[in-house]
Formats: C-alpha cells, structure tokens, sequence
C-alpha cells in the first residue's frame, strides 16, 4: 500500500497527516470534502461522542440505566464513526481489524452490545456499569493503537507503578 502524507491547515506536513497515514484514493472516491472539512467533521463527531457519553454517564446518578447504556453506547459509536471522515469507511473498517487492533476491536464491539443488554433488557444497572467500564478501556486502548508507541508507554508506566508486568 502506498501512503501519502497530505499537507495540514497551514500547509506544512503534520502530526495527524502522519497518524491518520490517508489514502486519498478511497477517501476521494466516497467523500468529497477537503481535508479541513473531514478534520472538522471528525471533530464534531469526537465532540458529540464525548457528550453522549458524558449525558449517559450523568442518568447513572438518576437510576436511568437504560439511558445510560444507550447514550454512552452510543456516544461510543459515533465518536468511532467520526474517524471514517479521516480515512474512509472501508479503510477504517479493513484497519479496525488488523492484528494490532484486533483484540481490542473485538473487545470494543461485544463490550458495546453488552452495555446495551445489560442496561436496556435485562435492566441490570450494576453489569451495565461493569460493561461500560469495559467498553471505555476497549476504545482506550483501541485508540491508542494509533498513535506510536502508546501502548508500550503506558504498558512501561503501569508495571512502573504497580511493580506488575501489564497483562495486556
């Protein structure tokens, strides 16, 4: 595969371009904002997730568990949607599922979809809530695949905290 990096807002090469590594391409061909556009949607999408899953969090304190699950659930799902506008949707699919991300991706989805039955059909608050703290590592750690050598940094700081060799 052929990557290219292409220039930020300002018109030198910049850390994102480096991360997101696009293929303009795939994104090209299904998308037609530029660059800046897709950052701000990412954005947008990142900062409605956020709030989402903040909203959800808040109906914990009020016995709502339904809601809880459903809004950070979905508060999940549209931040990590919000990354298609940066590579593309297929791209982002094909790269969720690579061997780096694999576990975490798996982890992610079933941990989602537990939320959701856990708070919304069995009405269980307390596996609803286990579930979301589940599903908050998954996407922690999903994340952090993306960016170079995050794992290994916060692989060195939990054994150097704990005197444990991390397990994941």
């Amino acid at each position: 595969q052929h990557y290219y990096i292409t220039n930020n807002l300002s018109g030198r090469m910049g850390m994102l371009d480096i991360l997101v590594g696009q293929q303009g391409d795939e994104v090209d061909n299904y998308c037609n904002l530029s660059w800046e556009n897709r950052l701000y949607a990412f954005g947008a999408c990142f900062v409605i997730g956020i709030f989402l899953s903040v909203f959800g969090s808040i109906e914990v304190w009020l016995g709502k568990y339904t809601a809880f699950a459903l809004l950070y659930s979905l508060g999940t799902l549209v931040a990590l949607a919000g990354t298609c506008f940066l590579r593309g949707p297929v791209s982002q699919i094909k790269k969720m599922f690579d061997k780096d991300r694999l576990i975490a991706s798996c982890v992610l989805i079933a941990s989602i979809i537990l939320t959701i039955v856990c708070g919304c059909v069995l009405k269980i608050g307390i596996l609803a809530i286990m579930c979301c703290i589940v599903q908050f590592m998954a996407f922690t750690w999903y994340t952090l695949s993306y960016i170079p050598y995050a794992r290994n940094a916060v692989k060195s700081c939990f054994s150097g905290c704990t005197g444990m060799e991390c397990p994941c």
